[in-house]
């Protein structure tokens, strides 16, 4: 036992084949950094249009070739760099954007200092860079890792980057890349988030020569005007909320506009672009009423909130972050998105995406009254009579744009016997004839404090047509329209009362992971006025005593099971808000709706179709159905001229 200590220490420091620790060449550690700043070509675009607006620049210049993976430009008219800055921006954790060392007060896109490195480490990197005020421009060269010592060159003000053969050395990483066409769609989604964030910035944008984007210096509402695209949006409707020292604002679309991903989402904290699950929850939580069960709104989204309430510094792609009060954030813009929801109809719309018939070259249209006419009249005009039977009321808009009516039948004459000045006198009578019995059923005048205007004939005894105050076309789902108003008037029944509970007459035991039962009884009270009873029945499990007699005979081990799952994956989520409950309270809502509403195929009076409009104008989320259907179109006068070829 004497010698064991000698033995000890003759032992060597390190077994037989245990590897030695060492450390990593400055090459492979920027490629293994590459690896998580730099994915795909878009998050390398992504990092160098950062980098020139937090240079001020005030016009950006993008064009890709092979997706990207091939060559990729990036030009700015921004202050620029001189040779010193060059060297030091192609190395790790080197940046001119932090002021201070507490990574709270962050006013830039970017701020860790990885973006260059990282693409010098997996491409060959160009960066050529003339300050404001300097003789020449400079150019530093960096490929595979390996930096070149920069060289005077010809070049403007500004800065211009080039990227050529994207992760050749790290040949892992490319050949797990999508194709070129699928590549340049994830750049041009980044190029449109970051155009939002500086409305001010002129974008260009260029894909395998072909210009996608061209957009001048504008302000927030036309850029976001510009960048949803949504064309058959009948206006957006403009967001402006506050809470606990935070603002959101922004422009929405109305639920009957909607798309099938959640790339028409665009949303920035602080100016910063983000791709973050509260704020899609919030949004999908405040539209999950009005719109298409499995479709997504589209909204631009600013979030303005105290920097020390945000951690920016998450994810080294800065597209992740965390709120220090994610409760208030989400109330913040589900309150916010609701409230501009709760409009009635006529506000904001959908207008049917129309193909324009083919314009022939020598068609002639008369001019419009008032007007001087820009053709001669064809020769066989003076003998082509008007189609009999057809007058020209005057709406009840006052000085308003009139619509074509057709007068009673018992009345009618022949145009071609009387001829035109006898039929345009006939014509004239009738329409004042017609005026006058439309006042004698009782249709009030409208005006464009009813948008929906005013109705003048149904269709297929289903679709009610409407002229508004600006002459366009209104056409209504009035099955679908009632169907809204029922629904509303029902659910303002359930959420002014307790909901009645049904007894179960065996109460059901369900067993949980401790963490949802805590989630679920933390919030009892609230189940109770939802019509759920439970209790704690010892063990990890739950005592269900009742549910809402609304649901019927439900499953209740299915039903507490899924609010749990939910309640689990959103712990700052209500009972209320979550699909299972709410989601079936809300469709049980919807079926009854549905059952008691006006039908397809039933005749309205004129006097019923006007009370329609003016209720569907007055009832919050009156634009969609309770299954998140249009219940009104609208067609203006440009989209008619274009259907018909006019234009």
């Amino acid at each position: 036992m004497s010698d064991l200590p000698a033995k000890q220490s003759a032992m060597p420091d390190t077994l037989p084949g245990h590897p030695h620790v060492r450390r990593l060449p400055e090459v492979i550690v920027n490629r293994i950094a590459a690896g998580e700043v730099i994915e795909r070509p878009a998050a390398a675009v992504k990092e160098l249009i950062e980098n020139a607006i937090d240079a001020g620049a005030r016009r950006l210049s993008i064009a890709l070739d092979g997706g990207g993976v091939e060559r990729m430009i990036v030009t700015d008219d921004g202050i620029g760099m001189s040779p010193a800055d060059l060297a030091l921006a192609v190395e790790r954790h080197c940046t001119s954007k932090l002021g201070d060392e507490t990574l709270v007060h962050i006013n830039t896109l970017g701020f860790r200092g990885e973006a260059l490195p990282s693409i010098g480490a997996a491409a060959r990197l160009s960066i050529t860079s003339r300050p404001k005020g300097a003789q020449g421009a400079w150019r530093i060269r960096v490929e595979g890792g390996r930096t070149y010592a920069p060289e005077p060159v010809a070049g403007a003000f500004g800065t211009s980057v080039v990227v050529e053969d994207l992760f050749f050395a790290t040949p892992a990483r490319r050949k797990f890349l999508k194709s070129a066409r699928v590549e340049g769609r994830h750049v041009e989604s980044v190029v449109r988030r970051l155009a939002l964030a500086v409305p001010q910035t002129a974008f260009r944008f260029v894909l395998d020569g072909r210009e996608v984007l061209d957009l001048p210096s504008q302000d927030m509402a036309a850029r976001a005007a510009a960048l949803l695209d949504a064309s058959e949006a009948d206006g957006f409707l403009s967001i402006d909320g506050v809470r606990d020292g935070m603002t959101l604002t922004g422009f929405i679309c109305p639920p009957s506009v909607h798309r099938s991903t959640a790339n028409g989402q665009f949303m920035l904290v602080n100016g910063r672009p983000v791709v973050d699950p509260v704020l899609k929850t919030a949004v999908r939580v405040a539209y999950r009423r009005v719109i298409e069960p499995g479709r997504h709104p589209v909204v631009a989204l600013m979030l303005s909130v105290p920097p020390e309430q945000v951690d920016v510094n998450v994810h080294p792609a800065k597209t992740e972050l965390r709120f220090a009060d994610e409760a208030s954030v989400r109330s913040l813009v589900i309150g916010t998105l609701q409230r501009a929801l709760e409009h009635g109809a006529g506000v904001a719309g959908v207008r049917p995406v129309l193909s324009s018939a083919p314009r022939a070259t020598r068609i002639w249209y008369p001019p419009e009254q008032g007007q001087a006419a820009q053709a001669p009249a064809p020769i066989h005009a003076a003998t082509t009579h008007p189609a009999s039977g057809v007058a020209e009321p005057r709406l009840m808009f006052g000085d308003t744009p009139s619509a074509r009516t057709l007068p009673l039948a018992s009345g009618a004459v022949s145009f071609a016997a009387t001829g035109v000045e006898n039929a345009q006198a006939v014509g004239e009578s009738r329409a004042d004839a017609a005026a006058a019995a439309m006042a004698e059923r009782g249709m009030a005048q409208v005006g464009p404090e009813h948008p929906l205007g005013a109705a003048v004939a149904q269709v297929l005894d289903t679709y009610i047509l409407a002229v508004a105050a600006d002459g366009s076309l209104v056409l209504v789902d009035q099955h679908a329209a009632h169907e809204r108003l029922t629904h509303e008037r029902l659910r303002e029944q359930y959420l002014s009362g307790r909901v009645q509970a049904q007894r179960l007459l065996v109460p059901d035991v369900i067993d949980l992971p401790r963490v949802q039962q805590d989630l679920l009884l933390a919030r009892q009270p609230m189940l109770e006025r939802l019509g759920v009873e439970i209790e704690e029945f010892g063990g990890g499990s739950i005592l269900v005593r009742a549910l809402p007699a609304m649901l019927g005979k439900s499953d209740a081990v299915s039903l507490l099971r899924d609010l749990a799952d939910e309640l689990e994956a959103d712990e700052n989520g209500a009972p209320d808000e979550m699909a299972s409950l709410d989601g079936k309270l809300d469709a049980v809502i919807a079926r009854m709706a549905c059952h008691g509403s006006i039908r397809a195929g039933r005749r309205l009076a004129p006097e019923e179709m006007n009370a329609l409009l003016r209720q569907m104008e007055a009832t919050p989320r009156a634009g969609t159905c309770s299954h998140g259907r249009p219940t009104w179109l609208k067609l203006s006068r440009n989209d008619l001229e274009k259907l018909f070829g006019r234009r």
